[in-house]
């Protein structure tokens, strides 16, 4: 009977005592947030992370009434910004909104002043195909017409790409698929990649749809090919990489917010939660998709880790594999 009720106060006890944290992040949560929210942009304002970022700051100001700064960061293709938020206290008030290079910078940066590990992954908002685009006065119409031509004439095509990038990555893999000598020229950002294929400085490029779209609309370039598994509603008549026999494999530009690690996860799901709720709407939508060409996605903390590994573990594979620097 004595052993018993001892048991029965023991595992009382336990469930106060593990109920205890629960409470207090409990209550952390609902106390949260506590004065101004801090959006980190690892990059200048321009491109596309900037304006992603400022549409979602202005609708979750709108639907909650916290105070949200955007503060840009640029630096080192992301470094400077992640590095930031990685060492910020994990208390919910700094975040992080970055693009896709970001998983690539442990494999490109030499001694990257934080770890993966001190980055929590929050929501993978949305992601967009890349566009293969060709100077007008080129002839290509397709980029198989672009491969055809460098193995008949090796090393004199040029394809601009951005540095430290999947696409840079790509482009390294399907030479080497192909069996074939592209000129890849590396940028250090998107203004002046778009600037030298417009002047017909490079023969083709290679950017986020989202970027080249504009000009694709202005017919001041002609898209060639789609880097992702099926076509896009924005470029419906253009053929992805994959239906042109090119041997690679799939890739997006991708936009996705991050915590530093140890935020407590009450707050990361009351900010995932808003966030979805802001993306979701349909007025952003809308941005989202008539600006960037973003396929929404509102992925789950677990599904975008899952989604970075499986990334980092294909890319970086293909940058030890080849020698691939972001230069």
């Amino acid at each position: 009977m004595t052993m018993i009720r001892r048991r029965s106060i023991l595992a009382g006890a336990a469930v106060a005592t593990l109920g205890m944290p629960a409470i207090v992040k409990a209550q952390s949560a609902a106390d949260w947030p506590k004065g101004q929210l801090k959006i980190v942009v690892p990059f200048p304002p321009g491109g596309s992370t900037d304006p992603v970022a400022r549409i979602l700051q202005a609708k979750l100001t709108e639907t909650t009434g916290w105070n949200i700064i955007i503060d840009n960061k640029p630096g080192g293709t992301g470094v400077v910004g992640a590095a930031i938020v990685a060492k910020a206290p994990p208390d919910g008030q700094t975040w992080m909104l970055t693009f896709d290079s970001h998983i690539l910078n442990p494999a490109f940066a030499t001694g990257l002043p934080y770890k993966d590990s001190e980055l929590f992954n929050v929501m993978l908002i949305g992601r967009t195909p890349q566009a293969i685009a060709a100077h007008p006065d080129r002839p290509y119409k397709t980029f198989a017409e672009v491969i055809a031509d460098a193995k008949a004439r090796p090393g004199k095509v040029s394809v601009g790409t951005l540095g430290a990038s999947q696409a840079l990555v790509l482009m390294n893999l399907i030479k080497k698929e192909n069996g074939v000598d592209l000129n890849l020229i590396p940028y250090k950002g998107g203004g002046p990649l778009n600037q030298d294929i417009l002047g017909g400085v490079v023969d083709v490029a290679i950017s986020s749809l989202a970027s080249v779209s504009p000009h694709i609309r202005a017919n001041k370039v002609r898209p060639i090919g789609i880097t992702g598994e099926k076509r896009t509603p924005a470029l419906p008549d253009t053929p992805t990489l994959i239906e042109q026999g090119v041997k690679g494999f799939p890739s997006y530009s991708w936009w996705g917010v991050y915590a530093p690690t140890g935020t407590p996860r009450p707050i990361v799901d009351r900010m995932h939660a808003e966030l979805k709720k802001a993306v979701e709407a349909p007025d952003v939508t809308q941005k989202f998709i008539e600006q960037f060409n973003m396929e929404i996605m509102t992925s789950s903390p677990e599904e975008f880790a899952a989604y970075q590994k499986s990334e980092q573990d294909r890319w970086f594979k293909v940058i030890k594999e080849n020698n691939i620097t972001g230069d």
